[in-house]
């Protein structure tokens, strides 16, 4: 018997909320998008106009939840899963979101979606940490209207407002050419803000 079969091996490190980077997406930034009052709004009270109702199991009873989509939604994720790495996070948990983004991204934008149990909890909120993501922290970009969510990284921000019912809203439009514009950009040196 070889001595080297008896070397233990040294365990790898914490593992990453992300699996490694596709041949697709190489190269490309990674942008962490929130999902409630960034993309949608949810509620329990019926809203006649809702996009979606989703069926959600809380405590043995299904409840339905009302889903209206932010104006320009479509338009906005069409785009970014061209431009970036698209990952979903969000703090809600993964029983409510996961049908949310089966109905909202058509078009397979979302490569991971990471849920409430990938938040690390500090001090009464859920915080998305980036630098758990297994992705160059300076090629990490999070879209959230919570500064509660990116605490640990709000240099790597893209705020926007939260969202409820306002469908005359253009943030995720404005968004798009910002967003053009980030992904053509050599990653050292430039920071652009909107707002």
């Amino acid at each position: 018997m070889s001595l080297r079969q008896v070397i233990p091996i040294p365990s790898p490190p914490a593992k990453y909320l992300l699996p490694e980077v596709t041949v697709l997406d190489y190269g490309k930034k990674c942008v962490v998008i929130d999902l409630d009052e960034t993309l949608v709004h949810s509620s329990f009270k019926p809203i006649s106009n809702a996009d979606f109702i989703v069926p959600v199991e809380i405590d043995g009873t299904i409840h339905q939840v009302y889903v209206l989509k932010r104006p320009h939604v479509d338009e906005f994720l069409q785009r970014m899963g061209q431009l970036f790495e698209c990952v979903l996070f969000t703090a809600s948990l993964a029983k409510y979101a996961d049908p949310v983004a089966d109905l909202l991204d058509r078009w397979g934008v979302f490569r991971a979606r990471l849920f409430r149990e990938s938040c690390v909890f500090h001090r009464g909120n859920y915080v998305k940490d980036l630098s758990r993501l297994g992705r160059e922290l300076s090629k990490v970009i999070i879209v959230d209207n919570s500064p509660a969510s990116y605490i640990f990284h709000p240099e790597n921000a893209v705020p926007v407002q939260s969202w409820f019912d306002d469908m005359t809203d253009t943030e995720l439009l404005d968004l798009i050419p910002f967003f053009e514009g980030l992904s053509r950009e050599d990653d050292e040196g430039h920071h652009h803000h909107h707002h």
